[in-house]
C-alpha cells in the first residue's frame, strides 16, 4: 500500500505572517504516519525550508528558462526547496487555458527537475450531469499523464470542478466509481499503477474526511481552503491517519 498523503493547496493566499500555521501544523503532526504536503505561494517556499513535511509549488512552466516573464520553472521551485508541484489544477485549466498537452509537458518538466507532480483531473458540473464523467477522466488521463510516470514521481488528484470551493461533495459512491476507474486505467499503462497515489479533492473538511478516506482507492486528499489554518487542516490529517 502506498503511504497516504494529505496535501494542502494555499492558492493565492498567504504572507509571511501565515507561516505560523505551517509551524503549528508541524508541531501537532511531528510523528505523523502519513505524508503531509503544503503548497504555499511561491514567495513562501524558501521560507518553509526546514519544516518537517513536504513543500510544493502550485504550477511550473514547461521550459527550464527563457523569456517567460512572471513564470517559474520546475528547477527554480526545486532550487527554492520544493519537492512537489501541482500541475493541471482546474483553475489553471480554466483561467489560463491549459490543455492536457500543456499539463503533460509541465509534469514532464517537473519530473526532469526531480519534483513529484500532483496532476489534477476532474469534470465540470455540465459534464457530470450529462453522464460524461468517465469519458472526461479517460481523456484527461490519456493526455495529461506522461509516459515516464511512476509511483515515485507522480500523484494524481481527482477534483470534480463543481465541488472545488463550493461546499458540494460527490456521493461516496461517485468518488469510489471515479477512483476505481482511474486505478483501472493506470493499470493499463504503468507497471507500478497500484502504488500511484490517488487523492480526492473538492470541499474536503474535518467533518467529511473520514468517510471519504474510507472509500477504496482514495489514498489521501488535495485540500484547498481548509488547509490554510492548522485548526482546519489538522483534523483532516488525523482522519487520514486513522483511515
Amino acid at each position: 500500500m502506498p503511504r497516504k498523503l494529505a496535501a494542502g493547496n494555499w492558492k493565492m493566499n498567504g504572507l509571511r505572517a501565515n507561516l505560523t500555521e505551517i509551524h503549528t501544523l508541524a508541531e501537532r503532526h511531528a510523528e505523523a504516519s502519513v505524508d503531509i504536503l503544503i503548497c504555499p505561494p511561491t514567495t513562501l517556499i524558501h521560507a518553509c525550508n526546514g519544516v518537517l513535511f513536504d513543500i510544493g509549488g502550485q504550477d511550473c512552466h514547461t521550459e527550464t528558462g527563457g523569456a517567460h516573464t512572471g513564470d517559474i520553472s520546475a528547477q527554480m521551485l526545486a532550487d527554492a526547496g520544493a519537492n512537489y508541484v501541482i500541475t493541471g489544477h482546474s483553475e489553471r485549466r480554466a483561467d489560463h487555458g491549459e490543455t492536457d498537452v500543456i499539463v503533460a509537458a509541465k509534469s514532464t518538466a517537473a519530473h526532469e527537475a526531480g519534483l513529484t507532480a500532483v496532476i489534477c483531473i476532474g469534470e465540470t458540473l455540465d459534464e457530470r450531469e450529462s453522464g460524461a464523467t468517465l469519458e472526461v477522466i479517460d481523456t484527461q488521463l490519456a493526455g495529461s499523464i506522461p509516459d515516464q510516470t511512476t509511483a515515485q514521481n507522480t500523484v494524481i488528484a481527482y477534483e470534480p470542478v463543481w465541488a472545488i470551493g463550493t461546499g458540494k461533495v460527490p456521493t461516496l459512491d461517485q468518488i469510489g466509481e471515479v477512483h476505481s476507474h482511474i486505478r483501472a486505467r493506470l493499470s493499463e499503462r504503468f507497471a507500478d499503477s497500484a502504488d500511484i497515489r490517488l487523492l480526492y479533492g473538492g470541499s474536503v473538511k474535518g467533518s467529511n474526511a473520514a468517510d471519504i478516506f474510507a472509500v477504496a482507492n482514495v489514498d489521501g486528499a488535495l485540500v484547498g481552503g481548509a488547509s490554510l489554518k492548522a485548526d482546519d487542516f489538522s483534523p483532516i490529517i488525523t482522519a487520514l491517519e486513522n483511515s
